[in-house]
């Protein structure tokens, strides 16, 4: 598989190259990083702390998209439109683990989705995977006066609040209950005052080298239910990262999902 990384000098992006490397079966043809970035001109292998793989980190994706079997984009937010427009014009598979995208994001992922397999998820682990379908069956399955509470936890580095995995918990429980998810909804506790009812609340702790923590606690009368994924290690991502690459070279162009990649999902 021939992969081009964006995001190259980043947390997730030096993660990926040391799992591809260690894997053995990825060559990567490119690697991305920003415009004035210290990574650039170094070879990628050396960056991740390994040896040398012949490949130097660049600035243009564009240019290094006519080798590639898929695009695995761990960059910025403010990126993403370019990245899914250079994608889309030369016919290559994305996949986008940047957290933090907006609505105009999503509209151009749906629109490259016509030209390109496109594979947008906030959190590329196994478990979370898992996490958000047991999320969207407890939701469906226990009454709506089980008020439903999200707690995340992340290193004190982490932007954005709260994190993509947790919004993206908050939506699946708002499937399963049936009503609409809006982001800009979003209550914190420190916001104050009673809970509504029906409100899905969110904590965030920021602190230390947290990889990432998430529960989403159903708290009813009497009983809790709390489901819970802990990750000690970013190599998870990389790993999960790297399977769905792997399984949008497989596929038709489209919208995709992790559910998709470890067959959650039945797709029509």
């Amino acid at each position: 598989m021939r992969v081009v990384i964006v995001g190259a000098s980043g947390r997730m992006g030096l993660a990926i190259t040391r799992a591809a490397l260690e894997m053995g079966d990825v060559m990567f043809v490119g690697a991305i990083d920003r415009e004035g970035a210290a990574a650039v001109g170094r070879d990628l292998g050396e960056l991740a702390g390994l040896p040398a793989i012949g490949t130097r980190v660049t600035t243009d994706l564009a240019v290094v998209l006519g080798d590639a079997d898929v695009v695995i984009d761990f960059s910025a937010a403010s990126a993403t439109l370019g990245n899914l427009a250079a994608c889309a014009n030369a016919g290559a598979p994305i996949v986008i683990g940047t957290t933090g995208l907006d609505a105009d994001a999503h509209i151009a992922a749906a629109v490259a989705a016509q030209h390109i397999p496109v594979l947008i998820a906030a959190n590329t682990s196994l478990g979370v995977t898992l996490l958000l379908e047991l999320v969207r069956q407890a939701a469906r399955s226990l009454p709506a006066d089980f008020d439903i509470e999200i707690v995340e936890a992340h290193h004190r580095h982490k932007q954005d609040a709260p994190s993509g995995t947790a919004l993206a918990l908050g939506r699946v429980a708002s499937e399963g209950r049936g009503v609409p998810f809006r982001a800009q909804d979003v209550r914190h506790h420190a916001d104050g005052g009673a809970r509504p009812t029906g409100e899905i609340g969110y904590a965030v702790v920021r602190g230390g080298d947290v990889v990432g923590d998430h529960t989403v606690a159903f708290l009813g009368a009497g009983e809790r239910v709390l489901l819970s994924h802990q990750a000690t290690d970013r190599a998870i991502f990389a790993r999960g990262a790297l399977r769905a690459a792997k399984f949008l070279c497989e596929q038709s162009p489209g919208r995709y999902e992790m559910g998709d990649v470890i067959r959650l999902k039945t797709r029509t």
